[in-house]
């Protein structure tokens, strides 16, 4: 059995945050290659970005018989998706790191496409196989994260349970648009 010594010296600690203070609420337990995780962070912020002005175009161009409660399906989930990018511009940042929101080099930086859809079945099967994407995608990172970086394999698994909610909706939408 691989056993963790237990630090249980308060003294100790105390002593050890004194230590490199400027690295706020990064400390030497931190699991993993920092500059690595930022990045891979940054790739996610890029991802949720593309999904919010993926889902605003669908929201602004839902048009015909069915758009309206199908528009304000995409508003909703745009207006998730960028609470998404704000959650991880704020764990870019208590890592260190600064988020990038350039928008030159958004598509290349994440793993989302941005296809416009003509009509409200294609949008609605562009907006699932996005969502598809990163719930494969954003499982791998949970595990990646793993126990060396708790609090973004959490943020990364209240991602992942949202898009699945998100990829639900749009099944669900695309049944009852096509029926």
């Amino acid at each position: 059995m691989n056993e963790r010594p237990f630090l249980s010296d308060i003294e100790e600690l105390r002593r050890r945050a004194r230590e490199d203070m400027e690295s706020g609420a990064v400390t030497p337990a931190y699991g993993l290659d920092l500059n690595r995780a930022i990045s891979i962070l940054n790739s996610v912020l890029a991802s949720e970005i593309v999904c919010v002005l993926r889902y605003k175009r669908h929201y602004f161009m839902a048009q015909g018989l069915n758009a309206e409660p199908i528009a304000q399906e995409f508003l909703q989930h745009a207006n998730d998706e960028q609470l998404h990018a704000d959650q991880v511009a704020l764990r870019i940042t208590q890592l260190g790191g600064a988020p990038d929101f350039n928008p030159e080099g958004l598509l290349s930086r994440g793993v989302a496409e941005y296809h416009e859809g003509d009509t409200l079945i294609e949008m609605i099967k562009e907006d699932l196989v996005a969502e598809r994407v990163v719930i494969m995608w954003y499982a791998d990172l949970v595990r990646w994260f793993g126990d060396a970086d708790n609090t973004s394999r959490r943020l990364m698994e209240d991602l992942l349970a949202k898009e699945e909610e998100h990829a639900n909706d749009l099944a669900d939408l695309l049944t009852r648009v096509e029926t």
